[in-house]
């Protein structure tokens, strides 16, 4: 028997592409800020510093950074709003 990846369906998703730190973080926080406990937010960048920064907001906000992946330059972080 094989485990199947989970998939992760996101409630809102926002497009931070060609945006430099620190607009990609100010924007997830508005963006979550509208949201409810537990729900997905995703959130594309092409900053490489989003990742750092990413990790770092969410350890300072408590919201659970589900996943990161990258493709072709471009990151998709998947956040849970825990509160």
């Amino acid at each position: 028997m094989t485990t199947e990846p989970k998939v992760f369906i996101p409630d809102k998703e926002i497009d931070c592409i060609g945006l430099f730190c620190p607009m990609p973080i100010v924007k997830s926080r508005e963006a979550i800020q509208g949201m409810r406990a537990g729900e997905l937010l995703a959130m594309l960048s092409d900053d490489p510093a989003s990742d750092a920064d990413i990790r770092s907001w969410c350890q300072i906000t408590g919201n659970e950074l589900v996943e990161v992946s990258r493709a072709a330059g471009v990151y998709r972080f998947l956040v849970r709003k825990t509160r």
